[in-house]
């Protein structure tokens, strides 16, 4: 969905926030090459466009924050629970719920085009892919939901964030330390020692901050600090 939308903004540029819903997805794309399971008419996948000039290639990860944290307080008026797995998936408990995939096209030092595309499990009951540790609202809390209303409200806090993010990369830069802070707060595994594993083996740390790259920082048991960008890096 990604990949059209992406031909939609080449063939005519779409306005800003402009969104594609899928009833179904055949190819799914999900982080590290994984497909994501969404049954047709059960879901939400959406995808939608941004043109954040305002932020630089080396401030870009402050999207996926707010993107996260937008999807995480509307997902938290239905239940407690909800954290975002270091960079943006959204868990509850230790079950995922969300994937978020976003591909930014660069312009010299800042950022012309993002699309996002969100996979949000809503009324989906069984699930049938190899994936360790799906959930859905439904089996939160054992209600259906209607996704338009749903995919309105997410858009919404998402738009909301966005625009404090645009205000704030001059006026008012407190926004973007603001929304650093309230994802740091949000974090999957935010307090004590959890085991990861990298080139080198498994660990235990814990989570000592998320860089403004969006380097994940760790402390092992041993106190050695160690940094990792996306994919280097991986829950046990």
């Amino acid at each position: 969905m990604l990949a059209h939308l992406c031909q939609e903004c080449q063939s005519t540029p779409l306005p800003e926030l402009s969104t594609l819903c899928a009833e179904s997805q055949t190819a799914g794309k999900g982080q590290r090459g994984n497909t994501w399971e969404a049954e047709p008419g059960r879901n939400l996948t959406f995808s939608f466009v941004l043109y954040p000039a305002f932020v630089g290639v080396r401030q870009q990860f402050v999207l996926s924050q707010a993107i996260s944290l937008a999807l995480c307080d509307e997902l938290s008026t239905m239940a407690d629970g909800f954290t975002i797995k270091w960079p943006n998936d959204l868990y509850w408990h230790d079950k995922k719920i969300a994937g978020i995939l976003i591909e930014n096209d660069l312009v010299g030092s800042h950022i012309a085009r993002t699309i996002c595309g969100i996979g949000l499990n809503v009324n989906q009951q069984h699930f049938v892919s190899d994936a360790p540790n799906p959930i859905s609202l439904c089996h939160i809390t054992g209600q259906q939901y209607q996704r338009e209303p749903l995919l309105a409200a997410i858009m919404t806090r998402i738009k909301s964030y966005y625009e404090s993010l645009r205000e704030g990369s001059s006026a008012r830069p407190a926004a973007w330390q603001s929304v650093a802070q309230c994802y740091a707060q949000q974090l999957y595994r935010r307090e004590g020692y959890h085991p990861y594993a990298d080139s080198n083996g498994p660990f235990s740390a814990k989570i000592e901050c998320v860089e403004a790259d969006g380097r994940l920082v760790l402390e092992d048991t041993e106190g050695m600090v160690r940094r990792y960008y996306f994919k280097e890096v991986s829950y046990r």
